[in-house]
């Protein structure tokens, strides 16, 4: 059974640092491409980051350079390292893997940037 389970959310300054982990189970993250998401309130959910299975990763384009998604395959588990972070990254954050023939989602985890 495919389960994603977010962690690592919470509220932190402007300028602050969050590392985000999902943890997966039921398949191994090796062999996929691994996606984080996000949803601010009023918004569509859009995507913020991916690593493939080769490794090759990307980014939305207000995150280059301050976010950085990354994968262990020993743990099962893929992160995304968020630093600089701005008020506007403020949403619920989801991982995301797509496995024929469908997509699986975790449940989310909050971020609130704020002073």
């Amino acid at each position: 059974q495919v389960q994603l389970v977010e962690s690592g959310g919470g509220l932190v300054q402007p300028g602050g640092s969050l590392r985000l982990s999902c943890a997966a189970s039921g398949f191994s993250v090796t062999y996929y491409r691994m996606s984080w998401y996000r949803q601010a309130p009023g918004k569509e959910r859009e995507l913020v980051a991916a690593i493939t299975s080769g490794d090759i990763t990307n980014y939305t384009n207000s995150v280059k350079g301050r976010f950085t998604i990354s994968r262990d395959n020993a743990r099962n588990t893929v992160y995304l390292q968020m630093s600089s972070l701005k008020p506007e990254d403020t949403a619920v954050y989801f991982c995301n893997c797509y496995i024929w023939p469908r997509d699986y989602w975790g449940q989310g985890t909050q971020v609130t940037v704020s002073s």
